[in-house]
């Protein structure tokens, strides 16, 4: 049985009220008619109601014969005001960097899938379809995946970190899934030195029964095991450039070939120097610091509350405040801090030994991709011009698709041309 769709039944009860109306409004001399032409004007109502509904449904039988799909028209919406105040806002991007942070000073090895998380999700947009988009879908690509292998597992991993983050904010504000993934990935590059990534917040969640988008890129991408043609055919279909392909594969193999580490010591502990009671000035007279012994006596006191966190052997707050070095706790890069470029730099002298991104060697430095050979020599003897454009790239992956909405935004913002790095007009810097 066809069912029609809501703007052909609209239509067909427009047309009734038409027909009725053109009834109603006859003159009297009409209505005193004889009998034939009435039963004439009847049939002809009836023959255009008729003929009208065989039309329409001949097309909905048509498409449904044919059993092709109705255009996606799935779409990222970005509110930039979604979170409220500014301090609502703050409170929760700090608290989602300090998660990341936190797992990767437990395991350093998670520092490139959380990047790569935040690529999938971006490069799932279809600039032919519109389809997909940094929705966080990818979270849901990567824990419904029934892979085993080691790659696979480290992504579970990072998902199940945003996840639990994204639980525990619920308590005091709250932050899309959406949002977690391009902050995640952001955080990842910052805590092993490299630079501090923009990234627009405001992306609305996937529905939770929504399917995974047809165009979400395969979750090994970045292994090695997808085709340069899937690659290159993935990157160009999101709407992205060659140079901007380059700055984000270049960042990708420059977080993994970074000697990475957890701090020696304890990783719980912060870099800067304790307090200290300077004279005896004021109230400062009275200051006395707790001891462990202290602590441990006031907690056994109160037996109404439980003060055991899951999941942690102690508490640990990590300080958000001072310079970009010290916050959200120590660095997992080992030595000094490092240049991304460097690996970019040494691109041709990268080996299956020192990444697992070697392919992107082969890949950059194709003959068919001239355009980004000469990035990557540029990137490689200019480090200040490759981290701007790093900074273009990332934000521009992560909002593929996006269309911004409410209020001011929308009207200022809404439709307008995404800037790709080929629209910079700052020569002087090269």
């Amino acid at each position: 049985m066809v069912k029609f769709s809501t703007g052909i039944v609209a239509l067909l009860a427009s047309t009734a009220t038409l027909s009725n109306a053109f009834s109603t409004s006859q003159t009297g001399a009409h209505r005193q008619s004889t009998a034939l032409s009435m039963a004439d004007g009847e049939n002809s109502r009836r023959t255009f109601m008729t003929e009208s509904v065989m039309a329409l449904g001949g097309i909905v039988s048509a498409a449904a014969i044919t059993g092709v799909p109705a255009p996606a028209s799935a779409r990222v919406y970005l509110d930039p005001a979604m979170y409220g105040d500014q301090e609502l806002r703050v409170s929760a991007v700090d608290s989602l960097r300090e998660a990341v942070r936190r797992s990767l000073l437990q395991n350093p090895k998670l520092v490139p899938y959380f990047l790569e998380l935040a690529l999938l999700d971006g490069l799932s947009y279809n600039t032919a379809t519109s389809e997909g988009g940094p929705d966080g879908s990818v979270i849901k690509a990567v824990m419904s995946s029934k892979e085993t292998d080691a790659h696979t597992k480290s992504l579970q991993e990072c998902a199940s970190v945003l996840l639990q983050a994204k639980k525990n904010l619920k308590k005091m504000s709250s932050i899309t899934i959406a949002d977690a993934v391009a902050l995640a990935g952001a955080e990842a590059v910052n805590a092993v030195g490299g630079p501090v990534l923009p990234c627009q917040l405001g992306r609305t969640d996937t529905a939770t029964n929504a399917p995974i988008p047809s165009s979400m890129p395969p979750l090994n991408l970045f292994t090695g095991d997808a085709s340069y043609e899937v690659v290159l055919d993935t990157f160009r279909s999101s709407g992205l450039t060659e140079r901007e392909m380059t700055a984000l594969l270049g960042c990708l193999l420059s977080i993994d070939t970074i000697e990475k580490a957890t701090p020696e010591g304890d990783w719980k502990e912060s870099k800067k120097p304790k307090f200290r009671e300077a004279g005896k000035m004021g109230r400062m007279s009275e200051f006395k610091a707790l001891t462990d012994e202290d602590i441990a006596n006031e907690l056994a006191k109160d037996d109404d509350e439980s003060y055991t966190i899951e999941g942690d052997d102690d508490w640990y707050i990590a300080d958000t405040f001072g310079t970009q070095e010290d916050r959200f706790g120590k660095r997992v890069n080992s030595g000094e801090k490092p240049q991304l470029s460097t690996a970019l730099k040494n691109l041709a002298k990268t080996s299956t030994s020192s990444t697992q991104y070697s392919w992107v060697k082969d890949f950059l430095l194709s003959k068919d991709l001239p355009t980004a050979q000469t990035w990557v020599q540029k990137y490689g003897s200019k480090p200040l011009i490759y981290e701007k454009d790093l900074k273009v790239a990332y934000n521009s992956v992560t909002q593929l698709g996006g269309e911004f909405t409410g209020g001011k935004y929308e009207s200022l913002l809404k439709n307008k041309k995404r800037k790709t790095l080929n629209d910079d007009d700052l020569d002087f810097l090269r």
